[in-house]
């Protein structure tokens, strides 16, 4: 055979390699099939006996195709192991003892935009007959770009699903809370509610089980996100379930913290306070699970009172170790704050936490004011603590006047 007749076949051997690669990528095939075409295209159109392909993928070189290789090559390369001289074209690897590419005869760096994305190693069929390095290392080039833009694709469609799964969980979630709030001389409530992320982990409710009583709570999930919410959505119908049974308090307490237990196993908990009013016998019950004492603010002595009186936080435990059922009475006019953490660790500029005796410091200096006016005003002052820093946390703040 000629010179040039072998120059031309090698040449039309190259294009159906081309070819055969292209027409795969644009029909959308996957990255499995892709890579595939394109080892078969090597080893039939090319002058090719064995051959490696690492990708980088997670900020390390994996393999992604291997034929031919009788010994052992690692399955990952980390890419600070990868030493790319680029200016010397030079490419030192740093394996463990037991990992070599000797058998391969050379390799070629795959780049895209002075960015690295793979290499391939190589060895020929015949060792007589030269290898077009350029041309292989431009196919390869096409396939690693169309393997990375697949990855970019899949990712970028698994972020928006994952948009519209945490746009839905946030609408269920509003779905939770009240869709209003008492607004009447005989009580009036207020809240201010600002998620850290889309999907918060904060609850508040309040449920008007007669004339007599009002049942009024808030609650912070440990976690964010998707799974926080869920869990949230799973407690409020639980509650609402006990609270329609006309159960007492200490078995709503503790059959909510069993169920919650048996549902995440003691690896989710919640922090809960929850309080019932009587208009009729003038008495309030609570229970404090492990949460932020709601501050009580008596309008007539002119003084607040934290409760604290409960148990521990919910779904840590299978049973509860103790339970306080806490309670006060003759209660004419008053007003109560529930809050979460959120709110007390707010952090200023200089990292400091507005904590709990600068909120009942202001609770103490504002004890008899409508709930609309009050929030306004606390919210102004948590605004000039905070200056410009964003929460960290979600906030809930919950304000019923009952008079």
């Amino acid at each position: 055979m000629t010179s040039d007749n072998h120059k031309y076949q090698r040449k039309g051997l190259e294009l159906k390699a081309l070819l055969e690669i292209t027409q795969a990528i644009n029909e959308n095939q996957s990255e499995t099939v892709l890579a595939n075409i394109f080892k078969f295209t090597c080893l039939v159109h090319l002058n090719i006996k064995s051959l490696l392909l690492y990708v980088q993928q997670d900020g390390s070189f994996q393999k992604k195709i291997a034929h031919g290789v009788k010994g052992k090559v690692p399955d990952l390369i980390p890419r600070e192991d990868v030493k790319d001289e680029r200016s010397s074209g030079q490419l030192r690897l740093e394996l463990e003892d037991d990992f070599s590419f000797d058998e391969l005869e050379t390799y070629l760096p795959v780049y895209h935009k002075d960015k690295m994305l793979a290499i391939l190693f190589l060895r020929r069929k015949d060792m007589g007959q030269e290898l077009d390095l350029d041309f292989t290392q431009a196919l390869s080039n096409i396939l690693v770009v169309a393997l990375e833009n697949k990855r970019f694709a899949r990712r970028q469609l698994q972020q928006e699903v994952l948009n519209r799964e945490i746009a839905i969980a946030s609408q269920v979630q509003q779905m939770l809370f009240p869709a209003t709030l008492p607004d009447s001389r005989e009580l009036k409530a207020k809240v201010t509610y600002f998620p850290h992320s889309m999907v918060g982990g904060d609850y508040y409710d309040l449920i008007r089980r007669s004339e007599e009583e009002v049942y009024f709570c808030v609650a912070d999930v440990s976690g964010k996100g998707i799974a926080a919410a869920l869990l949230m959505s799973n407690f409020q119908a639980a509650l609402r379930t006990l609270l329609r049974s006309d159960a007492d308090m200490e078995t709503v307490v503790n059959q909510l913290n069993y169920t919650l237990f048996e549902n995440t196993k003691g690896e989710r908990f919640i922090t809960f306070f929850l309080g019932k009013f009587d208009f009729r016998t003038r008495t309030l019950t609570f229970v404090n699970a492990g949460h932020n004492p709601a501050l009580l603010c008596w309008e007539k002595e002119n003084r607040s009172e934290p409760l604290n009186a409960g148990t521990t936080i919910l779904g840590a435990f299978e049973k509860l170790p103790f339970l306080e059922i806490g309670e006060r009475k003759n209660l004419s006019s008053f007003t109560i704050h529930l809050y979460t953490d959120g709110l007390t660790e707010t952090l200023d500029e200089n990292e400091v936490e507005f904590g709990e005796d600068r909120l009942r410091e202001f609770v103490d200096q504002h004890l008899c004011m409508d709930p609309e006016d009050f929030h306004q005003e606390f919210m102004e002052e948590l605004k000039s603590f905070s200056g410009n820093v964003p929460l960290r946390d979600d906030l809930t703040l919950f304000s019923l006047r009952f008079q």
